[in-house]
């Protein structure tokens, strides 16, 4: 953990002529690029599976009407199919999987005062007068909802709701254009309670918004990064 943050305190030096005191914030934000840059090849294997998944959507279709009223069966066929195709079900999910350890490692050194990060750490620092260390609970209570740190979240809030309603409309349309009422991936008949996953993740990125509200700011930060990445990130493979 460590080592982490002595990258960051590295580069919030580097950054420092450039953007003073907010620097470690800035050192925050491009570390946790960096990082999404690197586990990038992930994702992009992620988009081919759920590409190959969804050129198979007609042929489920139809494997659907044919079993309609035998979920077994429709199970066994839709896997013969994926053999057939050589495509895993989860294979556009596996690689999101593996990404989990490294998103965890950086949320808990943007939220913890454990690892190096306290003291002179990222968290002693300030962003526009908000403290990296601080919550949204203690702007309110010193300043309130427009004080200077209050505006901060609000700033925050504001980039959250953005990213999360683009990605919303955006999930939307492409269930749209496979087929409406089908689920989004073809797996949700081999993988039990998969579906149900599937119709809530739309709104998923909503959740952020009470994670910002909750967590110190360097996490919020890193959050707020990591989640605007992935809507542009699933935009651009997916488009």
């Amino acid at each position: 953990m460590s080592v982490f943050a002595n990258l960051v305190e590295r580069l919030a030096d580097l950054l420092q002529p450039l953007f003073h005191a907010s620097a470690a914030a800035a050192a925050i934000v491009l570390f946790t690029a960096f990082v999404r840059l690197l586990v990038h090849p992930l994702s992009r294997a992620a988009a081919r599976g759920q590409r190959a998944r969804a050129a198979l959507q007609p042929k489920v279709a139809e494997l659907r009407k044919k079993h309609a009223k035998d979920p077994e069966r429709l199970r066994k066929a839709i896997l013969e199919l994926h053999a057939e195709h050589k495509v895993a079900p989860l294979s556009g999910c596996l690689p999101s999987l593996l990404q989990m350890p490294v998103f965890f490692l950086l949320y808990h050194l943007f939220s913890s005062t454990d690892g190096g990060v306290g003291g002179d750490g990222p968290l002693s620092h300030e962003l526009f007068s908000a403290p990296l260390g601080g919550r949204w609970a203690d702007a309110l209570a010193h300043g309130g909802l427009f004080g200077q740190a209050g505006l901060v979240y609000l700033v925050l809030f504001v980039v959250v709701g953005a990213v999360a309603t683009f990605s919303y409309r955006r999930t939307k349309r492409m269930t749209a254009d496979e087929g409406g009422a089908m689920p989004v991936s073809a797996a949700d008949a081999t993988v039990p309670g998969l579906a149900a996953v599937s119709r809530l993740m739309p709104f998923s990125s909503y959740l952020t918004l009470f994670t910002v509200a909750v967590v110190p700011l360097a996490a919020a930060l890193y959050v707020v990064t990591s989640t605007a990445w992935s809507a542009v990130e699933r935009a651009v493979l997916h488009r």
